[in-house]
């Protein structure tokens, strides 16, 4: 069989590249497969891609973020490669910042079905419980609502691939109740490989708070610099100390120089710049503690996931989504009042002050990374696409 995926992939910075390297990579060496290939976009130089490469898999950059053609680029590489089906790794700004290149992107499980090649798509968000105007893309009441429109419209085109997969329960319902949906499952988001344990250090005097990802948008890093300096007059015995890890949100370009700006006087803050999955694992060691400084969310987190597999306490958010999820997948955190930088250094100083209650939390969450390797869930994609194409 030969299998093809939709996909951004490492060092490509587009949202859900990290998501696409471990799942691509945990369908190597399984029975009958004969072919990967991971259509995935242009970089200024696609040689770039073969840090990442590896035996088995194809990489194969055959469309552009942003583009208007991008559904016509994969139609023509689809028809070339002929593979027997698609996988495609999805959220709603998968090909673009722009929305009109950002839409257009979406219709290529519609496309697929107009080609005859069975498709499998995991959507990471739906437009249903995300805040439009928070994440950038509406700034009023009337584009919200439109925004919204256009949205339900895209899923329906994204529903007509033949299975669907979502990461939250909530989701399945609301696809099922509106849109009538009969090929749509909760779909496990799958855990990345298992490092080595690496354990927070006892009794350090130095505490480093990290959040990691796309910032600017719904992700400000404004309530934890401003909750880090709260701690550091509580605790003047310790040095705390925050870390940007991460780039800004393509929706919001100069954020993070905006925030270099705003904290220069603190001399405890690091920016990393675009982080590479090779040093993905030292930038969680090097923390203490996950924080999500989410205004809403986007659907189930990756780096939840990845703050599991690696061991650390997360602190969290008060926010419906994301406590659901944290829930159902066995996580778990301190809360805080959403964009309240009080509440947030009282949900640290209770883990700082109650470390058994920490270890306790880093235990639950590493216990629940071992749940389901993405080597089950891809041999969980292939019972379910022999069936598709046996059909």
């Amino acid at each position: 069989m030969k299998l093809a995926f939709i996909t951004p992939y490492p060092p490509s910075q587009v949202t859900l590249n990290e998501y696409g390297y471990h799942l691509t990579r945990s369908f190597l060496g399984k029975n009958g497969i004969e072919k990967i290939y991971i259509l995935t976009n242009n970089l200024e130089d696609n040689a770039d891609y073969s840090r990442y490469a590896t035996e088995g898999l194809e990489i194969i950059p055959c469309w552009n973020f942003d583009s208007w053609f991008t559904v016509l680029n994969l139609r023509k590489k689809l028809k070339e490669l002929q593979p027997d089906a698609v996988i495609l790794n999805l959220q709603f700004m998968t090909f673009g910042a722009g929305k009109i290149p950002a839409a257009l992107g979406l219709l290529t499980p519609w496309m697929c079905k107009l080609l005859g090649i069975p498709s499998v798509t995991i959507l990471h968000n739906i437009t249903e419980t995300v805040n439009l105007e928070t994440i950038g893309m509406a700034n009023s009441k009337l584009k919200g609502k439109l925004f919204l429109w256009i949205g339900e419209q895209l899923t329906k085109f994204i529903l007509k691939s033949d299975l669907v997969g979502v990461t939250i329960s909530q989701y399945v319902t609301i696809l099922k109740d509106k849109y009538k949906a009969k090929n749509v499952i909760l779909l496990p988001h799958g855990n990345f490989e298992l490092p080595e344990r690496n354990y927070v250090p006892e009794d350090s005097k130095e505490i480093n708070l990290m959040a990691f990802g796309k910032f600017g948008t719904y992700k400000k890093a404004e309530v934890m610099i401003d909750a880090m300096e709260i701690l550091q007059q509580k605790y003047p015995h310790l040095k705390f100390t925050s870390t940007v890890a991460g780039t800004d949100n393509p929706n919001v370009k100069g954020y993070i120089d905006g925030l270099k700006s705003k904290y220069a006087h603190l001399p405890n803050v690091e920016y990393t710049g675009y982080i590479p999955e090779e040093k993905v694992s030292q930038i969680f060691w090097d923390s203490s503690f996950v924080i999500f400084p989410y205004t809403t969310t986007t659907g189930s987190s990756g780096i939840l996931h990845q703050a599991g597999s690696y061991g650390r306490a997360c602190i969290l958010p008060k926010i419906d989504d994301l406590e659901r999820v944290v829930e159902e997948e066995g996580y778990g955190g301190a809360y805080f009042e959403t964009d309240n930088a009080e509440s947030l250094a009282n949900a640290v100083s209770y883990l700082v002050e109650n470390p058994e209650e920490r270890k306790k939390i880093e235990d639950q969450n590493y216990k629940a990374a071992k749940g389901l390797p993405m080597s089950e869930l891809a041999q969980w994609y292939l019972s379910h696409i022999h069936q598709l194409v046996a059909n």
